[in-house]
C-alpha cells in the first residue's frame, strides 16, 4: 500500500470510517389504513341492506296484496269460523258439530279470543235485523267485551214488567239462530233507567232489571234450546246507562236488555258506561 495513503488513513478520525445512518423513521399514520378499511366494509353492508329491503317491499307488498284480497272475498274469516266452531249458513245453522266414523261428535273448544269470529256474525244479525234495527227496536254493536244485542224495554217488555211481548218472539229467534252456530258464552243483562219502582211487584230497579234477565235466559233455553250451561244472567239496575237519564229519549235507551256473545276478555270484564252517559241523578229526602 502507498504509504502515504496509509498514513492518510492512520489520521482520519474513527466516526468518518463507518458510513452514517439515519434514524428510522416510525410511520404514525397507518392507523388511516385500517379505517379506511373499516369504512370500505360498513358501507358495503349498507349497500346489501338496501338492497335486501327494496326487494322485501316487493315481497311484503305482494303478500300485503293476497292478505287484502283474502278479507275482501271473506276467506279467511270463514276458515277461521269453521276451524273455531263455525258461523251461521244460510238456513241458520253452523258447522259446530263434527261427524266421523264414532258418530257425532262435539268440537273442543280452545279458550281463545273470538273476536275475529264474531265479525261474521254480526255482519249477519245487521242483515237479518235490518228492519228491527231502523225502527229503533234493538241495536247490534262490537265491543271489547264481544257482541252486544240491545233489546229496548218498550219493544220487547211492558213497563215495569218482566213478561217479554208475544210480538217479540220472531226477533228474538233470529238472534237465538245466530247463537246456536257459535260456541261462545252468552251473557244477559238487564238494564233500567234511573227513576225508582214505584209500583208492582218489584221492590226496586234491581230486581226488575234481574228478573228481565232472566225471563230471557228461560226463553232462549227453553223455547230455542240454547244450552243453559253457555248462559248466565246479571242485573245491572241504572249504574250502567249508555245515555243520560236527565231525558226521555235517554232513559228510554237506558230501559233494554243486552244478549251479549262474549269473547275471551268479555268472560273476565264487567260491562262499562259510555264516557258520554252522565251520572245518574240521587234521589232527595
Amino acid at each position: 500500500m502507498n504509504p502515504q495513503l496509509k498514513a492518510l488513513r492512520m489520521l482520519r478520525p474513527p466516526e468518518m470510517s463507518r458510513k452514517k445512518r439515519h434514524p428510522e423513521h416510525v410511520n404514525h399514520e397507518r392507523w388511516l389504513v385500517s379505517y379506511a378499511d373499516f369504512i370500505t366494509l360498513l358501507f358495503a353492508f349498507f349497500v346489501v341492506m338496501f338492497a335486501s329491503s327494496q326487494a322485501d317491499k316487493g315481497k311484503q307488498k305482494q303478500v300485503s296484496d293476497s292478505v287484502k284480497h283474502a278479507l275482501d272475498d271473506n276467506k279467511i274469516m270463514a276458515a277461521i269460523s269453521g276451524i273455531l266452531g263455525g258461523t251461521v249458513d244460510d238456513k241458520g245453522k253452523g258447522n259446530a258439530q263434527m261427524r266421523g266414523p264414532g258418530g257425532a261428535q262435539k268440537v273442543a273448544v280452545v279458550p281463545t279470543d273470538k273476536e275475529v269470529e264474531l265479525v261474521p256474525a254480526i255482519q249477519h244479525l245487521n242483515k237479518e235485523l235490518e228492519a228491527e234495527i231502523k225502527a229503533g227496536k234493538m241495536e247490534v254493536q262490537m265491543t271489547p267485551r264481544g257482541l252486544v244485542v240491545s233489546m229496548r224495554q218498550a219493544a220487547f217488555f211492558p213497563s215495569g214488567d218482566d213478561t217479554i211481548e208475544p210480538t217479540a218472539n220472531a226477533s228474538i229467534k233470529k238472534v237465538a239462530d245466530t247463537i246456536r252456530g257459535l260456541p261462545n258464552q252468552i251473557r244477559l243483562e238487564g238494564h233500567t233507567d234511573a227513576r225508582p219502582v214505584r209500583a208492582g211487584r218489584f221492590r226496586s230497579n234491581w230486581e226488575l232489571s234481574a228478573a228481565r234477565a232472566i225471563t230471557m235466559m228461560e226463553m232462549l233455553t227453553t223455547e230455542f234450546d240454547i244450552g243453559k250451561d253457555r248462559v248466565a244472567i246479571g242485573g245491572y239496575a241504572d249504574t250502567v246507562p249508555v245515555a243520560p237519564n236527565d231525558t226521555e229519549e235517554g232513559r228510554s235507551l237506558n230501559r233494554r236488555v243486552d244478549i251479549v256473545i262474549l269473547n275471551m276478555r268479555g268472560l273476565m270484564k264487567e260491562p262499562e258506561s259510555k264516557p258520554s252517559a252522565a251520572p245518574a241523578p240521587t234521589k232527595k229526602h
